[in-house]
């Protein structure tokens, strides 16, 4: 067929060289593209430099999402289902393509596809040039110029159609997500799911925070985030209680009254893991915060008191039977039992 200007694209003339299926399907925001490229050289001999079909997966873009190589999304969105054409794209729209060549050739060695490049945006990392650590990238950094792109896209994703990842959310798709991950992490909290519930929790929690950190920290909306955020941290850590990751517990618990002193469940939480881990005198300053915090729970905290005392002794008597027998802390038939959750 004949190549011609695409319409509306500068710069962009077109080949269609096998034609597709069907109507040209609907492209809205989000829409996933699975497509296979090759990249050639506008010269005589017509050079090969990138070639998709080489890694183990199609490449994939989004359309609407802030993507290095806006002018693919425009290709991709004038074709249909299986159709193959050849594009010739000036120099304008090729500046980036050495940067995510680099980064397509990365993650298909299994390595960080933003390996090396400093923290700014495209054009930034253009003005800092370094070596990509492929010859004929460095040349194209160098020199931009026209390329040809031959193109077959295999398919198209509906928005909805499969698992966003959060980093294509909008805010509001974030929080609308965020109900449903709690929901689904209780739900697997009762049928003793305790890792598979943590993910769920752990995933929210990201999600939030990830909208809080560009609100104003003592505003309104990032306050009302900070108390979306706790009950999830609470419970990811009562699930790391059930799975006996005690050291995590304190960990993001100390980072929970780090901001929020007053939060008894953190105390009381932290107060178990310290127990677990033989920390008499960090579960008692806990479990008596608890107390001071909340004088209806004093009860409570009086029977965990006694029974850390006693497992105490315990301990002290074990430990004391393991020196005069030679037994080694880690040795299996020396391992002390879980203590009782109350």
């Amino acid at each position: 067929m004949q190549e011609a200007y695409l319409l509306g694209h500068p710069g962009v003339k077109n080949n269609i060289l096998h034609g597709g299926q069907g109507p040209l399907p609907h492209f809205p925001k989000g829409t996933k593209l699975v497509f296979h490229f090759q990249t050639l050289l506008d010269n005589f001999e017509r050079t090969v430099i990138g070639d998709s079909r080489k890694n183990k997966h199609p490449t994939e873009i989004f359309v609407g999402k802030m993507f290095k190589m806006e002018v693919w999304a425009v290709l991709l969105t004038s074709m249909r289902i299986g159709e193959v054409a050849e594009f010739w794209c000036d120099a304008i729209h090729t500046g980036l393509y050495p940067m995510v060549s680099k980064g397509i050739r990365l993650a298909a060695q299994g390595k960080d596809p933003l390996e090396g490049q400093k923290h700014t945006c495209g054009m930034g990392n253009l003005f800092h040039y370094h070596s990509t650590g492929f010859p004929e990238l460095d040349e194209l950094m160098r020199t931009p110029q026209p390329l040809i792109f031959i193109v077959e896209l295999i398919s198209v994703g509906d928005p909805f159609s499969y698992q966003r990842e959060s980093w294509m959310m909008e805010k509001d798709e974030k929080l609308k997500v965020v109900p449903s991950l709690h929901l689904l992490g209780n739900a697997l909290v009762k049928q003793g799911r305790f890792r598979e519930a943590a993910e769920k929790y752990q995933e929210a929690v990201v999600l939030l925070r990830t909208v809080q950190s560009r609100e104003m920290p003592g505003d309104e909306d990032y306050i009302n985030l900070d108390r979306l955020i706790i009950p999830l941290v609470l419970n990811y850590c009562q699930c790391m209680l059930e799975l006996e990751e005690y050291y995590e517990v304190i960990e993001h618990t100390t980072e929970l009254l780090d901001k929020h002193k007053d939060c008894v469940k953190a105390y009381y939480k932290r107060a178990k893991a310290y127990a677990a881990v033989w920390s008499k005198r960090e579960a008692r300053r806990d479990f008596q915060m608890v107390a001071n915090l909340d004088i209806t729970l004093s009860r409570l905290v009086q029977t965990e008191l006694n029974l850390l005392s006693e497992r105490m002794k315990e301990k002290y008597w074990e430990d004391k039977e393991r020196r005069r027998l030679g037994i080694s802390r880690e040795s299996p038939s020396a391992t002390l039992s879980k203590p009782q959750s109350v």
